[in-house]
């Protein structure tokens, strides 16, 4: 057998044994149309305030400015989607923030499989990256055949729907490569992908935006729910009174509406589960959160990122 499918097939089963729902490869190459995406996109200011995203600009689209001699990207999915929701009429989070911090429980997986790869393949230079260095991961998930971009811009796998954190392993050695369904070029410019998608003639995820934060395949985060409860500091935009439906800590209305999401299994991730303080939260509970409190329940939990002020204001702005 090809050292490289023998490897690619070894690589495969040591992430689906760590526990990771799916895995794709794909070549670390140049991403020479999301880089120009992604400049318009900026350049239209859709980022909002978040800085960030225009440091760092040739590493988001070089794998090779991230991993030197760079060959691979190795894209892993988790599903999060949650088996216990919270009770109904309370203040929401997203249900990625249910549980621990995914950052560590991911990261902790991909460190695994590098290892694994060093040991039983050799001397494999590589990096773990988990939606907090300059890496485009949809795009390579896409690219490694695990799923599409969807309509709003979330990653839609048929297999797990959009409710899946996604990590990578750049690493400097040759593998076998997964190939994208390319059967029909985009019917959308805005989508930049010779990958098919599944979405359609479906608008539920743009229908369903309370702030009209969508259109296809793209996103201003300015009036994203999830941007303004977590990536907007100081003062939130007062046209936005009233449209936010509960939500203080991302939002899930695009995701939960779409059909691909309709018949999800739930995670196995014990990690990942919602306290039973959590899940019988009243708005006020949510309202009477000191900051002690704030901190017990929320130890290494996404949540911590907007802080207890943050928090506070988001509750605030919706009472």
């Amino acid at each position: 057998m090809n050292t490289s499918i023998s490897n690619t097939a070894r690589i495969k089963q040591k992430a689906l044994e760590l526990g990771f729902s799916t895995v794709g490869i794909s070549r670390a190459d140049f991403l020479a149309k999301e880089s120009n995406l992604l400049k318009e996109w900026l350049d239209n200011g859709f980022h909002g305030e978040m800085q960030y995203m225009e440091n760092n600009f040739e590493k988001r689209t070089d794998p090779g400015k991230l991993v030197k001699g760079a060959k691979s990207v190795i894209s892993v999915l988790l599903n999060y989607y949650p088996e216990k929701l919270q009770k109904d009429n309370t203040y929401k989070i997203s249900k990625y923030a249910y549980g621990k911090d995914y950052h560590f429980v991911v990261k902790e997986k991909l460190h695994d499989l590098l290892e694994f790869i060093q040991t039983e393949i050799g001397d494999v230079n590589g990096r773990a990256f988990v939606d907090s260095a300059p890496v485009m991961d949809k795009v390579w998930a896409a690219k490694s055949g695990l799923g599409w971009i969807g309509k709003n811009t979330n990653l839609i796998s048929k297999e797990f729907g959009s409710f899946v954190f996604i990590g990578e392993l750049i690493i400097d050695l040759e593998l076998d490569y997964d190939h994208p369904d390319s059967s029909r070029p985009d019917k959308y410019r805005d989508s930049g992908r010779n990958i098919k998608d599944y979405c359609g003639t479906c608008t539920k995820c743009i229908d369903a935006c309370p702030t009209n934060a969508l259109t296809p395949f793209q996103l201003d985060a300015r009036k994203c729910i999830s941007y303004l409860t977590i990536e907007k500091k100081g003062v939130l935009p007062e046209e936005m009174k009233g449209k936010w439906k509960d939500w203080i800590f991302g939002c899930d209305i695009c995701q939960d509406v779409c059909p691909w999401n309709s018949k999800m299994k739930p995670h196995n991730q014990q990690a990942f589960n919602i306290s039973d303080e959590l899940k019988t939260f009243t708005k006020e509970d949510w309202q009477n959160l000191n900051k002690p409190t704030f901190k017990k329940f929320f130890k290494n939990s996404p949540v911590e990122r907007t802080k207890f002020e943050g928090l506070r204001r988001n509750i605030e702005f919706l009472t």
